[in-house]
């Protein structure tokens, strides 16, 4: 890629550059003024920027892409194992359909990478994964899998178990489930290891699948993501990790900006939005397009959401730019959408920037993706232009 507007997300800018990817790698970076030394142009396919704004593949950090599939009902419908309130065990990348439209959609809308996974109508619903929105076999899509466990509060489990008289049906069952089953994963963990430091003396625990699907979380190999909209839901998932030493994420956080003061110095990641939605619920009657800017005026760290279905993944970059126009800088909304989400996620080393080493995930846009205008000229997804 030559006569590029560059910008790296990882901290480089380059008003005339170059990029030169490989194998599905980024291989070089660079000035244009240096192109002819350092690149041999005869090499492959080149294209010519422009000087088109360049950046890398827009990174979601929360959806359930290929989980929900576009335009179908129950039969397109896998996200949400409702016949158990406790499912850590459960695998996104077992429901994920590649050939789900959405998926072509958010590649041309920008979008190379998206974590999916299961839905909110469970205390613990499963395994999230960081996956390519390009490929056919999920297998060669996965980037991180598992990349965390799903747990939910607030509405969500209530409604859906209430509607079954059966348990829970308030936010104090809800946070019961969830400590019982890490309680339980933690008794496991003792038993194992108990057993592994002397096997001749101490029997083998029984397998426990979702125990097993714990442990991860326990040797904070993994966090959990928690679905939290209200204020108090926020700090209940706050208090859950202080109680087991735990890695956590808040998903939504609809009403953080009510109580940024409080989550500056929690220092967990945030993944805000969706923001292109109504207020469907009572527990969003506080949503604003607005909690970016409070967020970045309070030095909050923050990835944007589309939470696909709830909003198309392929306007996620309507979303940043929603946020722009109500006071958030340009630059935050940026790496709101690329370098953030990677880095809260864990897979920075392969995306997120502009990068020598990193997956060849670049998208050449026409306009600024900030704008309702902003349409990809092109799209490169692992060194291969689509």
């Amino acid at each position: 890629i030559i006569n590029a507007h560059i910008l790296t997300m990882d901290g480089k800018e380059f008003q005339s550059g170059y990029i030169e990817t490989k194998n599905g790698k980024i291989t070089a970076v660079g000035e244009m003024e240096d192109y002819n030394t350092t690149v041999n142009s005869d090499s492959g396919e080149v294209i010519d920027a422009g000087g088109r704004l360049t950046l890398p593949g827009f990174v979601e950090a929360h959806s359930h892409l290929g989980m929900w599939e576009d335009g179908l009902g129950f039969e397109g419908a896998d996200g949400n194992e409702d016949t158990d309130p406790c499912t850590p065990q459960l695998r996104a990348i077992d429901s994920v359909n590649p050939f789900d439209y959405s998926f072509t959609e958010a590649l041309m809308g920008g979008t190379t990478t998206a974590v999916t996974g299961v839905g909110s109508a469970n205390p613990i619903g499963g395994q999230l994964s960081a996956i390519k929105t390009y490929g056919k076999r999920i297998d060669d899509m996965i980037v991180k899998s598992p990349v965390a466990i799903k747990a939910a509060l607030g509405e969500n489990p209530k409604s859906t178990y209430n509607d079954k008289n059966q348990t829970p049906i308030t936010r104090m069952a809800t946070a019961f489930i969830i400590r019982e089953a890490l309680s339980k994963a933690i008794e496991y963990k003792k038993s194992l290891d108990e057993y592994n430091s002397d096997p001749e003396e101490n029997s083998k625990p029984d397998y426990d699948a979702k125990c097993e699907a714990l442990l991860p979380v326990l040797n904070k190999e993994l966090p959990i993501h928690f679905h939290a909209h209200r204020a108090d839901d926020i700090f209940t998932a706050l208090r859950i990790a202080k109680e087991f030493d735990i890695n956590i994420a808040i998903v939504h956080c609809t009403e953080g900006h009510l109580i940024a003061e409080y989550l500056k110095d929690e220092n967990v990641p945030i993944f805000l939005g969706p923001f292109l939605t109504d207020r469907s619920k009572p527990e969003l009657k506080n949503l604003s397009i607005e909690a970016p800017r409070i967020f970045e005026e309070k030095n909050i760290p923050f990835a944007i959401t589309t939470d696909h279905p709830e909003t198309p993944l392929k306007f996620l970059n309507i979303c940043a730019g929603i946020a722009v126009r109500e006071g958030l800088s340009e630059l935050t909304a940026l790496k709101s959408v690329t370098s953030t989400p990677a880095k809260m996620l864990g897979i920075f080393d392969r995306v997120g920037s502009i990068t020598v080493g990193k997956d060849a995930d670049i998208v050449i846009w026409n306009d600024s993706p900030l704008s309702i205008m902003g349409k990809p000229y092109a799209v490169i997804a692992g060194g291969c232009r689509i």
